[in-house]
């Protein structure tokens, strides 16, 4: 039963209804579908005709004429009647074009239309992914760069640790993402199309239709691959195409999906220091409860959307494994499922993740207040170098110094006060301390390194070439029919 418009009664999908984007929805809509098979089935046309067969002009022409036109209904009755999905829209087709009735899918099996259009949306999909990924590639970058000498403290373990700056704890998001952005591209560029091929992937039908003729059943493959704007074909399939093929597509977008949710899961933590955090609208509520909360739902949003599409991932290469010999149709209603929905889902993650780089808010005096808290005990060692120059014994000044972070620790977490380390030091005679010394010492720009120019360099030689790439990237829908 297909369920109607505005139907209030059935199960309707999230990623359609509230996350993902019309145009990846379309790359894997029934009309970008549908329409895909009959673009294929006039490419077949064309160069079956170029390479000798009985195919007019007329016939051609009156395919082109009725690409869009198709009668869903029509077809939805034909499949009750022959259980067969392709045939349904053969004799679909055929009715609205009954002069090239008799030569819609010459040759061909099912698979002609269903696998190469497969990885036509392949294609599309990740070109929708590559211009998402480039403009949140860019934002952040942007976000980088507008921070990049901003000191902040650094964190192992989720303890503070020696500083670093925001620009730089940005580009480590941003290292995953260019990885990612290389394996979406690198997909696009090398992938292959199946091609004409057969019903076993021998071409024999083709090779029958042409007479014996070897040549022109590898032009024929040639050409139809070209038609639809491949520049390679897979040399060898069996009825299908490798089921790799779409266990390295879900491979790429689960990686994708780790990096935003690394993201996100840093962004909620560093929102609940109060340090950074995602976008909040004027009028937005929080909680239905507590009034005064900004919780981080755009960010635990993108957690849970990449979390399903790491989960999903394993499907294809389920699937993959579990192919027999030439073909077995227990790919089928597993890739109708898992592919569109790891796209969806990449689209979605990508639109938000988006949305929250563009609108990242820094707090810079909780960043600085939180630094002033733990900066005098990571200093300790550069204390105890300052006062060995001014005649100190080191070793005596480091049980001193161990001493008085003890104290100065025991102050902050037993007793709720401030940190008074510094203070310590500056009583205590072995140090030959001055207020100067200290502020010298503790000159944040000492403890960063090169955290700032880091972020400069990587901004100039990762982050804006991969944006050039990424705008050079079409739009979907690119599968056109030469004339």
């Amino acid at each position: 039963m297909t369920r109607r418009p505005n139907d209030t009664t059935s199960y309707s999908n999230p990623l359609i209804e509230r996350y993902a984007s019309t145009e990846m929805s379309y790359v894997f809509s029934p009309d970008f579908k549908f329409s895909t098979w009959r673009k294929l089935w006039i490419a077949l046309a064309e160069s079956e005709r170029a390479l000798g067969l009985a195919i007019s002009t007329d016939q051609i022409e009156e395919m082109k004429r009725h690409i869009d036109d198709i009668d869903y209904t029509k077809a939805g009755d034909y499949e009750k009647k022959v259980r067969h999905d392709v045939m349904a829209h053969v004799h679909t087709f055929g009715d609205m074009c009954p002069k090239a009735r008799p030569i819609i899918h010459l040759g061909a099996t099912s698979a002609f239309v269903t696998d190469n259009t497969d990885l036509i949306q392949l294609r599309e999909g990740m070109r929708v992914l590559v211009r998402r990924l480039t403009k949140a590639v860019e934002a952040l970058g942007e976000f980088a760069m507008s921070h990049r000498a901003l000191a902040t403290l650094g964190y192992t373990h989720f303890q503070a640790a020696q500083p670093t700056t925001v620009g730089k704890r940005a580009c480590l998001w941003l290292q995953d993402l260019c990885m990612d952005f290389d394996a979406l591209t690198r997909f696009i560029e090398d992938l292959p199309f199946r091609g004409v091929k057969g019903t076993t992937g021998t071409q024999a039908s083709f090779l029958n239709l042409f007479n014996g003729d070897h040549d022109k059943v590898k032009q024929l493959d040639n050409m139809v691959t070209t038609h639809m704007g491949f520049e390679q074909t897979l040399p060898v399939t069996g009825q299908t195409y490798t089921r790799k093929i779409d266990a390295n597509a879900a491979s790429i977008l689960c990686g994708l999906a780790q990096s935003l949710h690394k993201f996100a899961n840093d962004l909620r933590l560093l929102q609940n220091l109060k340090e950074i955090e995602e976008p909040f609208e004027k009028n937005q509520i929080g909680s239905s409860a507590m009034a005064y909360k900004r919780n981080p739902m755009r960010s635990e949003r993108l957690t849970a959307l990449s979390r399903y599409i790491v989960s999903l991932a394993t499907s294809p290469a389920m699937t993959a494994a579990e192919q027999w010999f030439e073909r077995t149709l227990d790919d089928s209603a597993n890739k109708r499922l898992s592919i569109p929905q790891l796209f969806l889902a990449a689209d979605a993650s990508l639109v938000l993740a988006y949305d929250i780089f563009s609108g990242l808010v820094v707090y810079p005096n909780v960043i600085k207040r939180r630094i002033g808290e733990e900066l005098p005990f990571m200093a300790t060692e550069n204390i105890i170098m300052e006062a060995v120059k001014k005649g100190g014994d080191r070793q005596a000044l480091h049980e001193r110094i161990r001493i008085h972070s003890m104290a100065a620790a025991r102050r902050v977490k037993n007793e709720g006060k401030s940190n008074d380390l510094l203070e310590r030091v500056l009583d205590d005679e072995m140090f030959a301390m001055s207020r100067d010394d200290l502020d010298r010492i503790l000159d944040i720009e000492r403890f960063v390194g090169r955290a700032p120019e880091q972020t400069s360099e990587f901004i100039e030689t990762r982050v804006r070439p991969i944006v050039r790439k990424g705008q050079t990237y079409g739009q979907a829908g690119e599968a056109t029919v030469s004339v």
